[in-house]
C-alpha cells in the first residue's frame, strides 16, 4: 500500500483522535445530561470544520516541502474532496439517527451520550474496513470495479427510495432483539439495562445503541467505497474519515430540527455515489482530475439544498 503517511503523522493522528475523544467525554461529564442547544452545536460543528481544514493546511505546508507544490495540491485537494463527500453521506446517517430517536422518544438530554458511543465504535469500524479496503485494492486491483458497480446500484437504489417512509417496527435488528432479549419500553436514567422483578431487561437506549451501530456499518459499506475511488492512499482516506465522523454528533444537533428541510438531499446524496462510482469504473480508461470531482460533488450537495429551500417539503409546510 503506498501511502505519504509516515509512522510519526499514523501516531500524531490517532494521538490527536484519542485527546479529541477524551476531551469530548470529559466535558460531556462535567455537563451531565441536557439538551444540546442550537449555538453549542453550530460551536462544535464551526470546531471540527475548522480544525479539518488546519489539518489540511499542514498536510499541504508538508508536503509542498517534502514533495512539491504539485504533489501538495493533489493529496490535499484529495483530502479535502474525500472529506466533503463522507461529510455529505453522514447527513444521510443523521437523518436515520433522527428516526431511530424519534420512534424511541429518546430524551434529548440522553442523546448525547448514546451518539458518542456511537462514534467510537464507528471509528474503530471503519479504521479496520480502509486498512482492510486498502489492502485489498493493492492485492485486487480489479476490485475496483466491484465497488465502482456497487456504488451506482446503491445510488440508483437511493434515488428511488428517496422521499419514502421507512417503518422501524418491522426492522430486521429490532425483531430479532425483540425475540432474544428482555426489553423495557421505559428508560433508567442514561443506564442501559435495569433489574425489574429480579429479572435484567434492557433499555431503550441499549436498542437504540444497537441499531445505530448496524446503521453505521451499512453506511460505513457506502461510504468507505466512495472515497477509495478519489485516492487509495489509506492514510488520506482515514483522516477525511475520521474528521468526517468526529463532526457527526455536533452535525446532528445542528440538523435535528431542520431535517425536513433538506428533503431533496436524498437525491443529490444518489447522484453523488453514481457519479463517483462511474468515476471509479472507468478510472483505468480516463482519471476526472480530482479538482473536477471536488467540483461537481460540492455543486450537487448544494444544488439540491438550494432545491430544498426553494421548494419546502409537503410534511415541512405542515409543521410551520
Amino acid at each position: 500500500m503506498q501511502t505519504i503517511g509516515t509512522w510519526w503523522m499514523w501516531v500524531g493522528f490517532a494521538a490527536f483522535v484519542i485527546v479529541a475523544i477524551a476531551i469530548d467525554l470529559l466535558v460531556m461529564e462535567k455537563q451531565g445530561a441536557h439538551k444540546v442547544t442550537m449555538k453549542e452545536a453550530a460551536s462544535w460543528s464551526i470546531l471540527w470544520f475548522g480544525l479539518s481544514f488546519i489539518f489540511a493546511g499542514l498536510l499541504w505546508w508538508y508536503l509542498d516541502g517534502i514533495q512539491g507544490r504539485e504533489q501538495a495540491n493533489t493529496v490535499t485537494m484529495q483530502f479535502i474532496t474525500g472529506y466533503l463527500v463522507e461529510k455529505s453521506l453522514s447527513i444521510d446517517n443523521v437523518f436515520v439517527f433522527l428516526m431511530i430517536f424519534s420512534y424511541f422518544a429518546v430524551p434529548l438530554e440522553h442523546q448525547k451520550r448514546a451518539l458518542i458511543i456511537g462514534i467510537i465504535g464507528a471509528i474503530i469500524l471503519r479504521a479496520i474496513l480502509i486498512l482492510v479496503g486498502a489492502w485489498l485494492l493493492a492485492t485486487f486491483h480489479w476490485l475496483l470495479y466491484v465497488f465502482g458497480a456497487f456504488l451506482v446500484i446503491t445510488g440508483i437504489k437511493m434515488w428511488f427510495a428517496a422521499g419514502s417512509e421507512s417503518d422501524i417496527s418491522k426492522n430486521p435488528v429490532l425483531t430479532f432483539l425483540r425475540k432474544h432479549i428482555k426489553l423495557t419500553d421505559k428508560f433508567d436514567g442514561e443506564k442501559l439495562s435495569t433489574m425489574i422483578n429480579n429479572t435484567r431487561h434492557y433499555t431503550p437506549l441499549f436498542v437504540v445503541l444497537i441499531m445505530i451501530a448496524v446503521t453505521d456499518i451499512i453506511f460505513a459499506v457506502d461510504s468507505i467505497p466512495a472515497i477509495f475511488a478519489i485516492t487509495q492512499d489509506p492514510f488520506i482516506v482515514l483522516t477525511a474519515n475520521i474528521f468526517a465522523i468526529l463532526g457527526l454528533r455536533a452535525l446532528y444537533f445542528l440538523l435535528a430540527d431542520l431535517a425536513d428541510r433538506f428533503h431533496l438531499l436524498a437525491y443529490g446524496l444518489a447522484l453523488v455515489l453514481v457519479f463517483i462510482g462511474t468515476k471509479m469504473l472507468i478510472i483505468d480508461f480516463y482519471k476526472i482530475p480530482i479538482g473536477y470531482a471536488l467540483m461537481v460533488t460540492a455543486s450537487i450537495i448544494a444544488i439540491s439544498m438550494i432545491a430544498s429551500a426553494l421548494k419546502p417539503s409537503k410534511t415541512h409546510g405542515k409543521k410551520h
